[in-house]
């Protein structure tokens, strides 16, 4: 396996991403990486499910890249609008400059909330998706673990305010309301739910596994639960098991 460094432009957007491929640099079929709140494009998870990707076939690489204000991006504050365009451009991207004929998507976190929010409100341009410790309501994750009183009171006075946890991002009151408004919990993925798994840990401390559950019951999604995990699966064997259950749904 090898990797490289890109950047894919579009007018004033220019995202950076990391790129595994075989050393063949063969692209037919793409995995997009989508890192969680605060993650970036070069996050260990996204190798090691790199390495388990293209391990089992030669025709499969996967595409990590940097949502908006996290990694190496130059964006000063988030917003949705920005991390779907961002979305948006990547996915025409790997398509028409990196030539590939399917994509494919693995998501966690804040990354996962995205994914679901992007394919309820555009055509799914998915072979199969899988969603690992989705923030299916990121309000309540924000607001449960990030968003104390006194950053509450800043964002509400019109403050931007950096939050996050090794790393941070800036974000001000209206990323907060738009996050409140999305309701993923009441949208309908049913048609979408063949080509879908959701992977969520039993001892999730920051998304709840209760609502990833119902999320894939409401829309008869495959649900795994990997018990005893926590959100960042630190304990890599089951981290494993999550990546081999994902590489196993996209068919390999």
């Amino acid at each position: 396996m090898k990797s490289k460094y890109l950047n894919l432009q579009e007018e004033k957007h220019n995202i950076k991403c990391k790129l595994y491929t075989q050393d063949n640099g063969a692209t037919n079929n793409i995995v997009l990486f989508c890192h969680g709140f605060a993650g970036h494009k070069d996050s260990k998870a996204a190798e090691r499910l790199a390495n388990k990707l293209i391990s089992k076939n030669k025709n499969f690489a996967l595409l990590a890249f940097d949502f908006p204000c996290h990694g190496d991006d130059v964006k000063k504050n988030l917003n949705l609008d920005d991390c779907i365009t961002y979305f948006s451009i990547v996915i025409d991207k790997a398509k028409t400059t990196l030539g590939a004929a399917s994509l494919f998507v693995n998501a966690t976190s804040f990354g996962a909330f995205l994914v679901l929010k992007y394919i309820s409100e555009n055509e799914n341009p998915f072979e199969k998706i899988v969603l690992r410790s989705p923030a299916v309501d990121m309000y309540k994750v924000m607001s449960s673990t990030l968003i104390t009183d006194e950053i509450s009171e800043k964002l509400k006075k019109g403050k931007v305010v950096p939050v996050g946890f090794d790393r941070k991002v800036n974000i001000d009151q209206q990323f907060l309301d738009d996050l409140q408004n999305t309701k993923l919990l009441e949208r309908d993925f049913m048609d979408y739910a063949d080509d879908m798994l959701i992977i969520h840990g039993t001892a999730d401390e920051l998304a709840p596994f209760s609502d990833a559950k119902f999320l894939s019951e409401e829309n008869v999604i495959d649900f795994i639960p990997v018990e005893g995990a926590d959100h960042r699966y630190k304990d890599l064997k089951k981290l494993e098991y999550a990546n081999a259950m994902a590489v196993d749904f996209y068919g390999l």
